[in-house]
């Protein structure tokens, strides 16, 4: 396994990097302002347009979107390391587009689809949003309920969802629902292409969520689509969803060790300017443990996320290694976020400084994409069966 880069790929890292420092983190200090007043964790369309007008004249654009719709077409391991120092700022700005919904659309969209929504959504002039989880379905989405009955040349789609982010802004949903109760996810589950003010597709409410964030219910009542909105083919939805989700995962352990790498060094230049008693924080021993471990088991994760890339771009099954770093990543950086903030005093418990929404944000990361418990029981599971 190796984690060298290109020069090519270097450069635009060192590039990421740049557009972090320079644009992303002055405005750091307003995004956290509106936070800690109850406002979304979100840029006004005033900041968001000219980092927008920005990365795409600096070519920061449509990064692992295939070529044939204007992609960069970037390896994975690339990719992690980009979402890694973006995570390293609490500005919440990504390199349109999403890549999981990308790459569940380049998996299976149909030639009509990706000329109506993959290629506008690669190019950044359409947004997009996925609905799995439901009210009762828990970390289950093989328990989903929403259904779509066959009517003639229609589908009708009658459920709802919830725990969906990025409802108001998408031009378009994918949309899970059952086509065969009886086949379940080996079958049974159908991904649809939603696009949004759809007679029938209903935002139910807004539900503030910690650190800022935000996400919907949404209703489906006689919602009805034509066979060009089915996604993939009838009952094959669960194996490209979980594709979408594996990306997901990935792009989770890159960002929690660009947050835990962020608090780490923030908790190193404090405690070697802040004395205690006559001595420096970082002469005592407490710290530097916390510190030793912090940057060994950042090391550790890295190493972990760049593994599973390179397995990603070799075609190997690596959603064992995903559920990992699901667990893995986001209890690291809880723990490195949660000393930071100690070492801090009372300022880490502040709306003040960053560690705040990331710490917040972190403790989301345990419950969404598959909550810790759910992973840990996939892990063992698949365990048991290699040495059964």
């Amino acid at each position: 396994m190796t984690t060298e880069h290109t020069e090519e790929e270097r450069m635009i890292i060192d590039l990421v990097e740049k557009f972090v420092e320079n644009e992303l983190m002055p405005l750091e200090k307003a995004v956290m302002a509106r936070e800690a007043a109850g406002e979304p964790h979100a840029l006004t369309p005033a900041e968001e347009a000219p980092l927008l007008a920005q990365c795409k004249a600096l070519g920061l654009w449509a990064l692992d979107a295939p070529e044939e719709v204007g992609g960069a077409n970037l390896p994975t391991p690339v990719m992690l390391a980009v979402q890694e120092r973006l995570k390293s700022t609490v500005t919440p700005f990504i390199f349109p587009p999403d890549s999981p919904n990308l790459h569940m659309l380049m998996a299976v969209a149909s030639p009509e689809q990706k000329v109506k929504y993959m290629q506008p959504y690669a190019q950044g002039e359409m947004k997009s949003c996925i609905g799995i989880s439901e009210p009762g379905a828990g970390g289950d989405p093989a328990d989903m309920k929403t259904s779509a009955v066959r009517d003639g040349d229609e589908w009708v789609i009658n459920g709802r969802k919830i725990w969906v982010s990025n409802v108001p802004k998408s031009d378009f949903i994918i949309l899970m629902a059952v086509t065969d109760p009886g086949k379940g996810a080996r079958g049974g589950i159908t991904a649809f292409i939603v696009d949004q003010g759809t007679p029938g597709f209903m935002i139910e409410r807004e539900i503030p969520m910690l650190g800022g964030a935000r996400t919907y219910e949404l209703v489906m009542d006689d919602l009805r689509l034509n066979d060009n909105q089915v996604l993939g083919e009838v009952g094959q939805g669960f194996a490209p969803m979980q594709k979408r989700l594996t990306v997901r995962r990935l792009e989770m352990g890159a960002m929690c060790v660009g947050m835990a790498a962020r608090a780490l060094k923030m908790m190193c230049e404090h405690t070697q300017q802040r004395v205690t008693f006559g001595a420096k924080l970082s002469d005592r021993q407490a710290i530097q443990w916390w510190i030793a471990d912090a940057a060994t088991k950042i090391h550790a994760t890295r190493l972990m996320v760049m593994d599973a890339a390179h397995k990603q771009d070799r075609g190997e099954d690596v959603r064992t290694v995903a559920s990992m770093i699901k667990v893995f990543a986001t209890e690291m950086a809880t723990e490195v976020l949660d000393n930071a903030m100690q070492s801090f005093g009372a300022m880490g418990m502040s709306r003040e400084l960053p560690l705040a929404i990331m710490s917040q944000r972190l403790r989301l990361a345990r419950i969404y994409e598959g909550p810790t418990e759910v992973h840990r029981m996939v892990i063992a599971r698949r365990t048991l069966k290699e040495y059964a």
